[in-house]
């Protein structure tokens, strides 16, 4: 099953579950009780937090949970996350995007490579169902004080990469 947020970033061939973290794990939650799958896929555009190519893909099956608020020491969280210093490609996801670029070269430094605010909440309720599952990302912006007019600009071209990535490779 692939799947993607909706709205800006709808494809005639996934299934939108919704904007942002919570959103998103309600509504794949509600799909995947009525239709079950074998493999979940997730598409859909991230920033990149220091290194990569702008409009490149990136696949990702490993994401976090991390705020701006915690990585300044502002506020801590009960929920325990991975270590992800020695993981490649791991997504970052929150209900914000990252416009700073000081917190985005922290987070790389962490180990993080990428920012979408779904792939966290669509991993999560994958590993609940016991499915495969990944996420395939364009990228549009680099996560700085451009970051959403990049994202605007290159928006349009990011779909049309997915969607021959996609077709390309047999995934719909």
């Amino acid at each position: 099953m692939i799947v993607c947020a909706g709205d800006v970033e709808s494809f005639a061939w996934a299934t939108p579950i919704g904007i942002g973290l919570v959103n998103s794990a309600i509504n794949l939650t509600n799909i995947l009780t009525k239709n079950p799958t074998n493999e979940l896929v997730f598409v859909g555009t991230c920033g990149l937090y220091k290194d990569g190519e702008i409009l490149e893909i990136y696949e990702s099956k490993t994401a976090v949970n991390y705020e701006i608020s915690r990585l300044l020491d502002l506020a801590y969280s009960p929920l325990k996350m991975p270590n992800v210093s020695c993981e490649t490609l791991v997504t970052n996801s929150s209900n914000f995007i990252t416009i700073d670029k000081i917190a985005a070269h922290k987070f790389s430094q962490m180990g993080l490579f990428m920012e979408n605010m779904e792939l966290f909440s669509v991993l999560e309720v994958a590993k609940f169902f016991d499915i495969p599952a990944r996420g395939i990302l364009c990228a549009t912006n680099f996560c700085d004080e451009f970051a959403h007019e990049n994202f605007i600009k290159n928006h349009k071209q990011a779909k049309i990469n997915l969607e021959k990535y996609i077709k390309e490779r047999e995934i719909i």
